[in-house]
């Protein structure tokens, strides 16, 4: 799944073609992530500095990655960057705005990529299918990546090739622990403009059904932004549903958690660890498609939601045309500096009943992983590798989750940082020429994905990656919009508050190896996410409520017709391994 913002750093790097190791001789930053917010991109060398020259001729390499929401080369200060270091162009493969039959082509093919970005049950499939490199003999030279040779070696060993034997690195891998949560926001909570907050009185939410109200409200107060375009609190998009080992639409499933349940493919895992079927009326996806589907009979849905991508909605926030935000990194398009300072920034918004699901630090790594195409060879293996290692360094995380330093951040007295131009990203600043021209956000890290998590710690300034860690950060957000949440809720951060309120359900981070479908299965599944994705915007647009009833009870029906029970019982048995151990981590920590 997606999250941006801005920062910046520079460095100069000595690079080695003979290993993939990438030393920094001096430091910088990385791009911005929103609060628990989001991740960013990366920098040039700041005005003065000699660029580290590129080796080799300018070679193109194919990243086939089921992160991007962009589809082509990638262009602008990004591209400098990497063109720069190692003389090479990056053309993304995006299967979230190619489609999906991209992947089945070129699997046919044989040949996904020269570098592949997947989920975890793909990536296994490729592995046994000959699509993916075993980069055992040039892994363990890459300093960078394998400063978490832990985690690497707890992937490789459950893929059960053998000891020391490399496939894949995870994706988003953390430095912290498998039971820390460092964040001081979930990954999905409430979120409303504070100065329409304000307006309408401040009042505690009890409920959904309370926050209905308040949203009515803010939509009566706020039709529109301030250029007179509409707004609405309800923004949806299609785009991303089926992913990330889910079944249904994205803006259902990830707001399922709000109440503690979790969905797992065609199961949903309750806050007592048990599962029940997708369709159970008692359970997170009823009762979050009913909550979309109120809010659409109130005429609070944005009449574009299930037709806009998330490029179109990513705009509609920066633009003010939203009041109401449900993923923490969204607010990076919208929370700069200067509006936090006024009070017109995005905060959360707790709601009484609700219990929110957090998963731990992705200490061994998120839902995807990296790997090479198995038909990479010669000079190529090798500068993929040398730019691996470049992206998992201080200098390549500093352009990821930073930006460029002297354009998103300055590098302090003391070797720290401080973010400027906070709006760089939402408002696509000029980048200037030094560092390749264009908008800021046109010319942002498309791959989307990172391997290091922003809450890594950057050893060349003792402060984690996450702009939203910094000292410099945490002292200049202190505004009074701020001062008034804490002196509301009591508490010094929503995750805080959660914690102190019990209503934080967080849960470890572990891998365990969990079992691909059969062909006969991957069929049901696929017929099940297409009919359950159907009916899920049928049911978010139904006219009234006896509208949405019969159509559940259609889908339901239609559901059992395409063997959705056979997947169940599948998933269920299948995500228990990994429920007994995340139970043991939590012990372990205890």
């Amino acid at each position: 799944m997606k999250k941006l913002l801005s920062l910046i750093l520079a460095l100069v790097m000595v690079v080695s073609l003979a290993a993939c190791t990438v030393a920094p001789a001096d430091e910088g930053t990385k791009p911005a992530e929103t609060e628990a917010e989001g991740e960013k991109e990366a920098e040039p060398a700041a005005e003065g500095e000699e660029e580290p020259a590129a080796t080799g001729e300018l070679m193109t390499i194919e990243i086939y990655d089921a992160a991007a929401n962009f589809h082509g080369v990638q262009s602008g200060w990004f591209a400098k960057v990497i063109k720069d270091r190692f003389n090479l162009e990056l053309n993304i493969i995006a299967p979230q705005v190619a489609g999906d039959a991209i992947y089945q082509t070129r699997t046919a093919e044989g040949a996904l990529g020269d570098i592949v970005i997947l989920d975890k049950g793909d990536f296994l499939d490729c592995l046994e299918n000959g699509l993916i490199k075993d980069i055992s003999d040039k892994l363990p030279e890459c300093e960078n990546i394998m400063k978490f040779k832990v985690q690497i070696d707890n992937y490789n060993q459950n893929l059960g090739k053998g000891e020391g034997v490399y496939y894949g690195i995870p994706a988003q891998m953390t430095d912290t622990s498998p039971t820390t949560l460092s964040s001081e926001n979930v990954y999905s909570s409430i979120w409303l403009r504070w100065d329409q907050y304000k307006a309408i009185g401040m009042p505690d939410i009890a409920d959904l059904d309370g926050l209905l109200d308040v949203l009515a409200k803010i939509h009566e107060e706020f039709p529109t932004n301030d250029a007179g375009d509409p707004a609405y609190p309800f923004t949806l998009w299609p785009d991303w549903d089926g992913g990330d080992n889910m079944i249904g639409i994205a803006n259902i499933v990830q707001l399922t958690t709000w109440y503690g349940d979790k969905i797992k493919e065609s199961a949903i895992l309750k806050p007592d660890n048990t599962f029940t079927k997708i369709y159970d009326r008692t359970a997170g996806y009823y009762k979050i498609a009913k909550f979309l589907n109120d809010a659409y009979q109130r005429g609070l849905v944005d009449p574009d939601s299930g037709t806009q991508d998330w490029n179109t909605v990513m705009n509609k926030i920066s633009n003010g045309q939203v009041n109401f935000l449900w993923y923490s990194w969204q607010q990076g398009f919208w929370n700069s500096m200067d509006r936090k300072e006024d009070g017109t920034a995005f905060a959360v918004i707790p709601v009484e009943d609700m219990l929110y699901y957090a998963d731990a630090d992705n200490y061994y790594g998120s839902t995807r992983v990296w790997g090479i195409g198995s038909q990479v060879e010669g000079e190529k293996y090798d500068r993929i590798m040398e730019f691996l290692d470049w992206y998992a360094s201080p200098e390549g995380l500093s352009f990821e989750h930073n930006g460029i330093e002297g354009f998103t951040y300055v590098v302090n007295e003391d070797g720290t940082r401080t973010q400027i131009n906070s709006n760089a990203l939402m408002d696509n600043l000029e980048v200037p020429a030094e560092y390749g021209g264009g908008g800021y956000n046109d010319g942002s890290n498309q791959i989307n994905q990172w391997l290091c998590e922003a809450i890594c710690m950057n050893p060349e300034t003792g402060e984690p990656y996450s702009v939203s860690e910094w000292k410099s950060y945490k002292e200049a957000n202190m505004t009074e919009m701020k001062r008034e949440w804490q002196e509301k809720y009591g508490a010094e951060d929503p995750v805080d508050w959660m914690e102190k309120n019990g209503k934080l359900l967080a849960s470890p981070n572990v891998q365990v190896p969990l079992d691909t479908y059969s062909s006969e299965l991957s069929v049901i599944r696929n017929n099940v996410n297409t009919q359950l994705c159907d009916y899920s915007w049928k049911l978010i647009f139904a006219a009234d409520d006896d509208a949405f009833e019969a159509l559940w009870d259609e889908m339901t029906e239609m559901l059992n017709g395409y063997d959705y029970e056979q997947l169940y019982e599948f998933d269920c048995a299948n995500y228990q391994k990994e429920v007994d151990a995340k139970e043991a981590a939590k012990a372990a920590a205890e």
